[in-house]
């Protein structure tokens, strides 16, 4: 059965990452968390079926390719650089700081300076993935707080490649001090990495884009999405092979080239699969590898390990953000942001024991922080949450008393969500006469409402007391411009519930959410995809070079 033994990883694997992912989902924590427990339910360490110690990491490694190449992928310097006043020092210093606290728990331990190191390393930089995750699922990528949190994340992703270019030269010479001294062992490993850099630069920037370009003019998804792969991988073996370079950082500039490209958007969406697939098996495999029972073994290290995670780097974060002149509450997210580690921390820990230097008791403190670590962030993140609730209401109510709504407002148009389709329909209405008043649940989008004009109320539309504060029993229509189906199916069921000669048009992205719409007492539903595909024929039957077509029917993209 030795042939079977990669099969039997993969299923047991997926089918193990798939329960434990969701019932974490379920249970309000990362998915991540779960496939790290499935990789430790597989692993030698516990009983039952045991994967192939073996295969594991080589699965990991193209985990790590993939991961990393996505990093790469999105990595933006724009985005950096509106943020490198506070992003590049803060995240130094607070990289340095967590370092200190890690070597220094290390050295307690009487580990080696070069392992204390790497110990501190793994637990100064926070999870790309469970970071993104808690800001995308809160909307605040978008925001000044987001953008600096990202921003940090970039930086942490840049020390920690730079790190792990670096730390086989430095170990090398902690190992063998008389033949290799550092200074040279680093240089020689800096030239090898300008070589590649410089040759990505002048090479790969003009030969990735090209290939590309002729695959799409090829109009062939799957070669494509293979090409995209074949770049990833490619670069990530080849800049290992003859750069001497690790797999991470080629793969990182494979991306990072590609991102450069008008093509960006597509290599990502078509290979997100595959790199999530991938991943999750990195997670996997890496669980695999850790002994649960250091839980019980040495408590007091694994504690210590989850302290300089979870509050100790994040005190140091909160403290350099608000020396930078930040308000409390974007030091506050900053510092939960950072109070978790992952997917760097598990490389960098697989890196030290292949290098002989982190001892095996080191990877086991480094996974149990992680695992402890993101089983507290969501918890934080929900403090934050009841706590911006209560800010927003106190605002709220600040801003009512100042400007509530005229008493003989009427004839109006509730506008329900005022994102990128509820902000042009603010607009197009304004232009025909029509009174827009913006309902929508986050504050800054009713901040942005406001400036822009338009009379605004904070709040979910699904709850009474907001539809009466927006005047419903006045309105003439009601405009549902929420992307989420179900969301906007319980909008339109409160709407009718409250105002039965309301004329309610939803917005819907397929026919059964038009027809979902249409059953909660939606008058009509304007389907995205049909509504563009009428506007394109009718601008071809503008056009005066046509030589004859069939007049459009009537109807346009509405259900109702």
């Amino acid at each position: 059965m030795h042939h079977t033994s990669l099969l039997a990883l993969l299923v047991g694997g997926f089918v193990l990452a798939f329960v434990l992912g969701a019932l974490a989902q379920r249970c309000r924590l990362p998915p991540l968390l779960g496939y790290l427990l499935a990789g430790v339910a597989l692993g030698p360490f516990t009983p039952g079926f045991v994967g192939d110690a073996e295969l594991a990491p080589q699965l990991a490694e193209i985990g790590v390719i993939l991961l990393m190449f996505g990093v790469g992928l999105h990595f933006s310097l724009a985005d950096l650089m509106k943020v490198r006043s506070i992003a590049l020092p803060g995240a130094a210093a607070q990289i340095a700081v967590a370092t200190l606290m890690g070597w220094g728990l290390a050295r307690w331990l009487d580990w080696s300076n070069m392992a204390g190191l790497i110990f501190g390393l793994a637990l100064s930089v926070a999870s790309t993935v469970v970071l993104l995750r808690a800001l995308e699922e809160r909307r605040l990528i978008d925001t000044s707080r987001g953008q600096i949190a990202v921003g940090w994340l970039i930086v942490e992703d840049i020390a920690m490649v730079l790190a792990l270019v670096l730390l086989p030269a430095v170990s090398g010479d902690a190992g063998d001090g008389a033949t290799r001294p550092l200074l040279i062992a680093v240089l020689a490993t800096l030239a090898k990495v300008g070589g590649f850099v410089a040759f990505m630069l002048i090479v790969g920037r003009r030969v990735i884009p090209w290939l590309l370009g002729h695959i799409v003019r090829m109009a062939n998804r799957e070669l494509f999405t293979l090409c995209v792969l074949a770049i990833a991988l490619g670069v990530a073996f080849g800049s290992a092979t003859l750069f001497g370079v690790s797999f991470a950082l080629g793969a990182f500039f494979a991306g990072m080239v590609l991102n450069e490209s008008e093509f960006s958007s597509q290599a990502a969406n078509e290979t997100l699969p595959l790199r999530d697939a991938f991943a999750v098996l990195f997670f996997v495999s890496v669980g695999m590898l850790f002994n649960p029972s250091i839980l019980v073994e040495r408590p007091i290290e694994v504690a210590l390990t989850a302290l300089i995670i979870v509050v100790g780097k994040s005190v140091a974060a909160y403290a350099i953000v608000r020396a930078f002149g930040r308000d409390n509450s974007t030091s506050l997210l900053i510092s939960a942001s950072l109070a978790q580690i992952g997917e760097f921390s598990f490389i960098l820990a697989t890196l030290g024991l292949q290098l002989e230097v982190l001892p095996h008791d080191g990877q086991d403190l480094i996974l149990a922080g992680a695992i402890i670590s993101i089983i507290i962030n969501p918890f934080l993140f929900t403090l934050l949450d009841r706590r911006k609730l209560r800010k927003d209401r106190q605002a709220e109510a600040a801003k009512d008393a100042v400007a509530p709504l005229p008493i003989e407002l009427s004839g109006h148009v509730m506008l329900i969500g005022y994102g990128r389709v509820g902000r042009e329909l603010a607009r197009l209405l304004a232009t025909i006469s029509l009174v827009p008043v913006v309902v929508d649940a986050h504050p800054d989008r009713i901040d942005a409402a406001r400036k822009d004009g338009h009379l605004a109320v904070l709040g979910n539309a699904a709850d009474v007391r907001v539809l009466h504060e927006a005047r419903v029993d006045t309105a003439d229509f009601a405009l549902i411009a929420v992307p989420l189906g179900l969301e906007a199916s319980a909008i339109a069921a409160c709407l009718r519930q409250q105002a039965t000669g309301l004329t309610i048009i939803g917005r819907a992205h397929s026919e059964e959410s038009a027809a979902r719409l249409l059953d909660y007492g939606a008058d009509a539903a304007v389907i995205a995809e049909k509504e563009l595909a009428y506007s394109i024929v009718a601008m071809i039957e503008a056009t005066p070079q046509r030589r004859g077509s069939t007049p459009l029917p009537p109807a346009r993209g509405f259900a109702g």
